[in-house]
């Protein structure tokens, strides 16, 4: 049986939801040199965990996101090769019923990665509305563990309760969950605030992956009420969100000067200091050179106690994944 101490877990990884993603991100072909770019600077500066799912990539662009890192993984050659980890999530699709579909999924994103899949992930639980699909699925990803086709397992927008539940079911077996992941940010603290998942996760030796910690690039310091906002859905996050997080923006700022950096370096370690492994995407080197600006230093007590208090009053937060369950 393969062990999870093969599986490197860096301080933060790379989101790749974007690659492939023309609907909400505006992907074209023409983008693919400069995200390779993007994911040697990454890997060369330890940000060595890329997070992907063979739902990624709109239409006939599916899937596009394990091809493009299964071509760059193949192409870097570097610093931090052999730490490269890359995490897929299987999608708990309605026509995914058997243990073997999941089998299946994860051998096709090895076919599309070049590679078999490092840690493979439950992209969501049905238990909010199909909870009898969830058990055979699961195992399908513990079977893909226990055949040494993956060398970790993780989980993707679980709550403590369904946590617990899938602990339980794969301690039966000797699987150990490595990671669980959850939309984590200044404008998205529910999954930590009020489900205490973070409690449950240290408990039960799980590392906390926080996605979204730019909240669609809403803490940033990018969008303004007045300035131009993005089209589309995240538009509409921004009209809606950005009048009540005046405040939260304002101790980003004033953070980030005392400290010469971004406003998205901040609230990128802000997760940090929360003892998560935030996963922002990047589209351009200009975005990943930024990212890794927030490594290697450490907010102050007093800041992280300040940035709380000014999320804490946000009137509108992130709209929570409708997959996450409790």
């Amino acid at each position: 049986m393969q062990t999870n101490q093969q599986l490197f877990i860096p301080t933060m990884g790379c989101g790749t939801w974007a690659w492939g993603n023309r609907l909400l991100w505006g992907y074209d072909e023409s983008m693919d040199a400069q995200l390779q770019a993007v994911f040697n600077l990454c890997v060369s500066n330890g940000v060595t965990l890329f997070d992907t799912g063979d739902s990624y990539g709109t239409g006939k662009l599916n899937g596009r996101s394990e091809m493009l890192l299964g071509q760059f993984s193949q192409a870097y050659q570097g610093v931090n090769q052999d730490s490269i980890c890359i995490a897929t999530k299987l999608a708990a699709y309605p026509w995914r019923l058997t243990r073997q579909s999941m089998i299946s999924a994860g051998k096709a994103s090895a076919s599309r990665l070049g590679k078999n899949v490092d840690l493979v992930q439950m992209h969501w639980s049905t238990a909010n509305y199909a909870p009898w699909q969830e058990g055979a699925l699961l195992d399908g990803l513990a079977d893909l563990y226990e055949q040494g086709l993956v060398k970790g397992v993780g989980l993707s927008n679980y709550g403590p309760k369904r946590l617990k539940w899938v602990y339980e079911r794969f301690r039966d077996r000797q699987i150990p969950i490595v990671t669980l992941q959850v939309q984590y940010s200044l404008l998205s603290t529910y999954p930590v605030t009020e489900l205490g998942l973070k409690e449950v996760c240290d408990e039960l030796g799980i590392k906390l992956i926080a996605y979204s910690p730019l909240a669609l690039g809403l803490l940033t310091g990018k969008y303004s009420e007045k300035g131009p906002i993005p089209k589309g859905i995240r538009g509409l996050a921004c009209k809606q969100i950005l009048p009540g997080m005046r405040s939260l923006l304002e101790c980003l700022r004033e953070i980030a000067t005392s400290r010469n950096k971004t406003i998205s370096q901040v609230a990128i370690n802000w997760c940090i200091c929360k003892e998560t492994i935030p996963i922002p995407g990047a589209k351009s080197v200009a975005q990943a050179a930024e990212n890794i600006g927030a490594l290697g230093w450490k907010l102050d007590s007093g800041e992280i106690a300040e940035l709380d208090k000014a999320a804490a009053k946000v009137d509108k937060k992130m709209v929570q994944n409708i997959f996450q369950t409790r």
